[in-house]
């Protein structure tokens, strides 16, 4: 299997397995210098993690993650710094699977699950890993979180990070309420505290009927400076949509007021400038803060849609390896809505992108 690795100068390679031993990541082009322990990743991998409450699946995996390479102390380095700074060289990451109950899927090893991966990546290799789909599942995800947490350090204090779930299932947050701080109040990283509630006896009711639902995500990077991405080929926003898609479930993405812009009148959807102190300010910001593909200096805006878990209690019409029709109900711990655990993937998707972007256009530029 190839194509396991993302980015240009920030690279991130992530390799592992569902119910493998371990998974792990491999970041090439951090620079060097940096300052970087366990500490600075272990507390995104905590809010990513399962088992968190009811609403996810009740695997329980402490996600504790070891640095294996990259970075150097000693004794004037811990002066200088106060811990290890990273050396420039590749930044090798492992998480320990502790919990996996590979048993719950001998019902399905020669079962294809509707609107999963097991029918492709048969008939790609010839083989699956019907062991909680192998590299298809949403465990995949921690390996992608911790090497964002490598590129928030990359892009310094300056640039603020954050995602929220905007609709769950049919039901979507009234933006009137947002409020960032609401999010870590609830377990839905949900935006609008009126809007929790309804989703808690929502999801409840789906979890209760072995069925699922999916969701939708808002990233937003606040800070990025105007000028990062590269025209036609290189554009930030084509890296963005690249770098969501290619998280296991997503089925859509869109920029700024994305397939909303669709409706808008020229006027409507137009970013008109002022200026404010000698800097440009836009009036409104339709185009998510990217422009031909390079940033403009306003917030990053980017929304991912989260298919609903494939894994149901539900039976389904299905086939089996060998093409015999069949039903399947698929056992096991599955989250009732996959995207509810997604928002520090889209911030860590979000992160590494823009950190490669930095190291581009400072080559670029040399600024």
């Amino acid at each position: 299997m190839s194509h396991n690795t993302y980015g240009h100068l920030f690279r991130v390679t992530t390799w592992g397995e569902s119910h493998g031993p371990s998974i792990g990541c491999v970041i090439d082009g951090c620079p060097p210098g940096i300052g970087l322990t366990t500490e600075d990743i272990q507390p995104w991998l905590d809010r990513r993690k399962p088992g968190t409450s009811r609403f996810v699946t009740q695997r329980r995996e402490d996600d504790e993650v070891s640095i294996l390479s990259g970075v150097f102390e000693d004794d004037e380095i811990r002066r200088l710094h106060g811990g290890p700074v990273t050396t420039g060289t590749p930044i090798s990451l492992l998480i320990q699977n502790t919990d996996q109950r590979s048993r719950d899927y001998q019902d399905i090893r020669e079962l294809y699950r509707p609107g999963h991966a097991d029918f492709t990546y048969d008939r790609k290799y010839g083989l699956r890993d019907y062991r909680g789909g192998g590299r298809s599942s949403a465990r995949e995800t921690a390996s992608r979180v911790a090497a964002g947490a490598v590129a928030r350090k990359v892009l310094g204090p300056s640039i603020r990070l954050r995602a929220a779930v905007i609709q769950l299932g049919p039901h979507r947050i009234n933006r009137d309420n947002w409020n960032w701080e609401t999010c870590e109040s609830n377990p839905f990283w949900c935006p609008d505290a009126s809007a929790a509630p309804l989703w808690e006896e929502y999801l409840d009711s789906i979890r209760k009927k072995g069925s699922s639902c999916g969701a939708i995500i808002e990233a937003v990077a606040d800070g990025v400076p105007p000028g990062w991405g590269a025209p036609i080929y290189g554009k930030l926003d084509a890296d963005l949509a690249s770098a969501f898609m290619s998280i296991n479930a997503v089925k859509g993405v869109e920029i700024g007021a994305g397939f909303e812009a669709a409706a808008l009148s020229g006027e409507d959807n137009a970013d008109e400038m002022r200026m404010s102190g000698g800097d440009v300010r836009f009036l409104s910001n339709n185009n998510g803060g990217i422009l031909g593909g390079i940033s403009t200096g306003q917030p990053i805006v980017v929304r991912m849609a989260v298919k609903p878990t494939s894994s149901i209690l539900t039976p389904r019409q299905t086939v089996t390896a060998s093409g015999a029709e069949t039903d399947i109900r698929t056992r096991g711990r599955h989250d009732p809505c996959v995207g509810v655990r997604a928002a520090p993937v889209a911030e860590a998707m979000l992160a590494a992108v823009l950190a490669d972007h930095k190291l581009r256009h400072t080559g670029q530029t040399g600024r």
